[in-house]
Parts: structure tokens; C-alpha cells; sequence
């Protein structure tokens, strides 16, 4: 098959390695066009780790031409990209093609539905909770592929789409696709935000000062009662919704194969195998960019619609806004293009599944 990848971060390298890797066509763009001019000019991409070797893959100038003749468009940019790549790339997106978000957050499926709607077109939107694949990008020729995860959960926007959805994931990355209701289930079921939160907050000064710290090291018994206490708002979030999601200790056993137990010991048992991986060394890091606005502020957010209490969630947003001096909740750039405001619970849960209504796009 042929994918367009929207995005040449370690994410866009490593599933371009993955597919050429395994027959299929990758075609990368880059949004800023800086992450694939080594690749451009000739360059081969080196892959390491997971699985090995060289691959060319093509390289587009623009969305237009990478979406073109794609058979699956794949979305991996973080997700304050999500809403720039999504508009550069729908008014291209031709009925017969698929999308594949990696991963979800904030409903950004629903708002590229919304633009799909307003040109009468209506694909597949396949979304995954989190990346099949964990990766670093050492260079722009070179990429390191450090988890092949086993298993993750994957909806699909409409839902009556899911099998088609399904189906391509399995061809693309094999069988190792959990399905899950819907696309409101994959923007909440990531456990990155509350994790990432909860050891940045806590390791702040390690952070601001470069040093060397190992993320699961530093995941200590006070700094997992916070991650836990936020954990368990995000599921409250979720079951007042109907949706069954898995708690952080369960993620962990699925991703690295350690026993469910209390979320500390889970920690020192990563740290025991794998010695890292080391945590931001700069306060530009995504685990607080990324995921304070597109995780704990999206649940915040839907929480405030099922009647949800998200404290811990609304001070840590607070708390790290004043720390860093910017407002957190001003910065996703998903929510007020959304159209959430005013929506009851049912309503919410209906476009997650049927996508958005033509008539209002």
C-alpha cells in the first residue's frame, strides 16, 4: 500500500522504516520541510533497533502531493500539530482513501471530520490510543525503533467504518489491534498526559537544570500516588461516558510485560530491565506542551460536560500555567474549533461516533 506519513519526527521516520520495511510505499512530508531535506536530496533513511536496515522512502513537498495517489494517509505530529496538518492535508483527502491518527488526542479525528463534512466527502478515520512504535530520531537520515508495542486499541470515525479501519491497521502493522467503541475511548485511553504530567511536575528543577534522570527511577511512591490520583479522574471521565478503558498499571503490563501491581513497583521494575529511558532534560519539553494542553485540558474539558469532578487535573493545569508563565488551557487549539461548548453528554457521544453532520459543518 501506499502511505502518505503527515510528519518526519522520530514517530514519521520510524513508521516510514517500518513500511518499507515490510513492502509497503511510504511517501514522507514534512510540514516545515526541514525534516526531510537530507532525505530529499538522495539521502538513504537508516533504521536501528526493532528491526534494521536502509530504505528510500519518497519524499513530498507539499500535502497535496503527498495525500495525492496514497492509498492511507497516516497523521504522526504531535498533537499540537495535529489541527495545521489536518487542514493543510483535507481539502486533497478523496473518498476511497483511509486516515490513521497516531495517536489520538483531544478528538482531533472529529475536526478533520468536520472539514471532510464541509466538502460532502466522508472517509474512514482510524485512531490509535497510542503509536504502535516508540522511537528517537537521531538524525534526519537516521531513526532508532525502541518499541514494537504488542498490543494497542483502535476506533474508527464513523463507526460503521471500524472494519475498514481495522483492516488496514492489520495490513499496515499487523495484528495487534485492539478494537475499541470509539474515537472519544482513543483520546482518552493514552496514559501519556497524566504520566508525563506527574514526573515532569515532580522532577521540575531536574528538568529546568539539564540534568540526567531516569524517568522510571524518579517514578517514586509520592510521585505515583499523584499519576495515580490523576489516572483515576481520567477513567471517572470515561465511565461517565459508558466507555471501559484500562487503567495506567494495566498499560504498563501490555507495553512491557511486568505484572500488574502498585504503580511504584511497577516502576522500579522498568528501571531494574531497561535503566531509562531519561527524562526532558528542558523545560520545552512535550510532557508539558504537549500534554497539559491536549491531555489534562481535553479531559478537563469533557469532564466539565459529564459532570465529572477533575481537581487534580484543573489544579495541576493552574499550577504548571503559573510555573511556566503561559496559559495552558489557551493552548489547544482544538477545542475552540470543536464545538463542544454546549453539547449535552449523548450529543458528545454521538459525533464521536457518526463523525460530524454534514449540515452544520
Amino acid at each position: 500500500m501506499k502511505v502518505a506519513i503527515l510528519g518526519s519526527g522520530g514517530i514519521g521516520l520510524a513508521s516510514a522504516a517500518w513500511l518499507a520495511h515490510h513492502g509497503h510505499e511510504p511517501v514522507l512530508w514534512s510540514p516545515s520541510g526541514a525534516g526531510t531535506r537530507e532525505l530529499a536530496a538522495g539521502e538513504s533513511l537508516r533504521y536501528s533497533g526493532k528491526i534494521e536496515g536502509e530504505c528510500r522512502p519518497q519524499v513530498a513537498t507539499s500535502a497535496a502531493e503527498a495525500v495525492a495517489d496514497a492509498d492511507v494517509i497516516l497523521v504522526a505530529v504531535p498533537g499540537n500539530g495535529h489541527r495545521t496538518v489536518m487542514e493543510a492535508a483535507a481539502p486533497h483527502i478523496r473518498p476511497g482513501q483511509v486516515v490513521i491518527i497516531s495517536s489520538l488526542c483531544s478528538l482531533s479525528a472529529l475536526y478533520l471530520s468536520r472539514l471532510l463534512a464541509g466538502r460532502g466527502v466522508e472517509v474512514p478515520i482510524a485512531t490509535w490510543g497510542t503509536t504502535v512504535l516508540t522511537a528517537r530520531r537521531r538524525s534526519g537520515t537516521e531513526v532508532a525503533i525502541m518499541t514494537v508495542r504488542t498490543s494497542l486499541h483502535v476506533a474508527t470515525l464513523p463507526v460503521s467504518q471500524a472494519a475498514v479501519g481495522l483492516e488496514t491497521c492489520r495490513t499496515l502493522f499487523g495484528d495487534r489491534f485492539i478494537e475499541q467503541s470509539d474515537v472519544l475511548a482513543t483520546s482518552l485511553i493514552n496514559i501519556n498526559p497524566v504520566a508525563h504530567f506527574g514526573l515532569a511536575l515532580c522532577n521540575l528543577t531536574r528538568i529546568e537544570r539539564g540534568e540526567n534522570w531516569p524517568q522510571y527511577h524518579y517514578m517514586t511512591d509520592a510521585v505515583s500516588r499523584l499519576i495515580t490520583t490523576l489516572d483515576h479522574e481520567r477513567l471517572a471521565v470515561a465511565s461517565a461516558f459508558g466507555l471501559k478503558i484500562h487503567p495506567i498499571e494495566e498499560h504498563f503490563h501490555r507495553s512491557f510485560d511486568v505484572p500488574v501491581g502498585d504503580l511504584a513497583d511497577i516502576a522500579r521494575t522498568i528501571h531494574a530491565r531497561r535503566g531509562g529511558p531519561p527524562g526532558p532534560t528542558t523545560l520545552d519539553t512535550r510532557f508539558v506542551h504537549e500534554d497539559v494542553p491536549y491531555g489534562l485540558v481535553f479531559a478537563e474539558a469533557i469532564g466539565k460536560i459529564a459532570g465529572v469532578d477533575t481537581t487534580v487535573h484543573s489544579a495541576g493545569i493552574t499550577v504548571i500555567s503559573a510555573i511556566y508563565g503561559r496559559d495552558f488551557r489557551a493552548e489547544n487549539d482544538l477545542l475552540p474549533v470543536l464545538g463542544l461548548e454546549g453539547l449535552s453528554k449523548e450529543e458528545l457521544l454521538r459525533r464521536a461516533r457518526e463523525g460530524w453532520p454534514a449540515a452544520t459543518a
